[in-house]
């Protein structure tokens, strides 16, 4: 037991040690990208609107006038101490902004998560039970098919059938405005702050909304899901211990639900992990299709009215996100399945 904890406390202490540097590299190429582009930031968002001696004044205000490796330091230094600056274009922290519409973004994708996993996860049981059978070949298909379909494509059109044609959910927004207007705000998790003020009209109204870009999302990833556990439950299935199994007298659905399919979430953990980075991704197309007040959808605006300083601390904010849900998921990995920590 001892040695078991301590091969545990070893691998969590080299996946963090050996994050350290995945972050630099990742911050690195952020700030390198955020100026590769031509000319100045300030000039490009705000010139015009304002003079010379005012554009100069935002440009010292906002340090982009020192030399380009004392910024480089000055943006390590900052993104450590949870200060990603502030906007070109009004002047607002970007860590206002990250907690006022970070909770949108984490609330459709954990959604869009539910999704997928409750899509992926069954579909892939059935296609690895009845492999190379024409329910396989379906799934496979249908897995595909969400995979490759534009995040935005899909959502218009289920927008276009299930809101407009069928009137059945909302088409945007992530709830009515009276209901924004009434909930009081404590997590920025509208879904959240709805439940915990014991508003079920508002509870109910946001999961309306939520539910069409949730599954647009979803169907991002499930594809992924489903391939995964497919070929780990064929694979489980031909192993020595389920033919074993199966002389004993155990039930094929006992089999295969309690012995290839138990077998075959273990990679599963790992790749949700890895899905994150594809889910936020994913979450920049869907909020703006479904005009959702999330990270993505201020990022395409403040993308499109060129204001580098905001889309450098968003991407960032993004990027520090894939990293800590990564290293979750390998700690929760290796709690799983101890072969990992050797």
């Amino acid at each position: 037991m001892a040695r078991q904890s301590g091969s545990l406390r070893t691998y969590v202490l080299t996946r963090l040690v050996l994050v350290i540097p995945m972050v630099w590299i990742l911050l690195t190429m952020v700030f390198v990208l955020m100026r590769v582009a031509p000319g100045d930031p300030v000039t490009a968002s705000l010139g015009g609107r304002l003079s010379p001696a005012d554009l100069a004044a935002r440009r010292e205000a906002l340090g982009l006038d020192r030399p380009l490796l004392v910024q480089y330091v000055d943006y390590l230094r900052d993104v450590l101490t949870f200060n990603f600056g502030r906007t070109i274009t009004d002047n607002r922290p970007i860590r206002e902004i990250i907690v006022d519409n970070g909770g949108a973004t984490l609330e459709l994708s954990i959604a869009a998560l539910i999704v997928a996993v409750g899509i992926g996860l069954p579909f892939g049981l059935i296609a690895g039970r009845y492999r190379d059978r024409v329910v396989d070949v379906v799934l496979r298909l249908f897995g595909i098919i969400t995979y490759a379909a534009p995040v935005f494509f899909v959502g218009l059109l289920l927008q276009l059938v299930v809101s407009q044609r069928l009137g059945l959910l909302p088409s945007s927004g992530q709830a009515s405005a009276i209901v924004q207007a009434t909930v009081p705000t404590k997590t920025h998790i509208l879904a959240l702050d709805a439940l915990i003020s014991g508003d079920s009209y508002a509870l109910w109204d946001v999961i309306k909304h939520l539910i069409l870009p949730a599954v647009t999302l979803g169907l991002l990833v499930c594809g992924v899901f489903i391939r995964l556990v497919r070929v780990n439950v064929a694979q489980t299935l031909q192993g020595d211990y389920i033919e074993a199994a199966r002389a004993r007298g155990i039930g094929e659905r006992k089999v295969v639900v309690q012995h290839a399919f138990r077998n075959a979430l273990v990679p599963v953990i790992t790749v949700m992990g890895l899905q994150a980075a594809l889910l936020l991704g994913g979450a920049v197309l869907t909020e703006n299709t479904f005009n959702w007040p999330g990270l993505g959808s201020q990022l395409i605006a403040y993308l499109n009215g060129r204001d580098y300083a905001a889309v450098q601390g968003i991407i960032t904010v993004f990027a520090l996100a894939v990293v800590v849900i990564s290293l979750l998921i390998d700690f929760v990995n290796a709690l799983v399945d101890p072969r990992v920590r050797y």
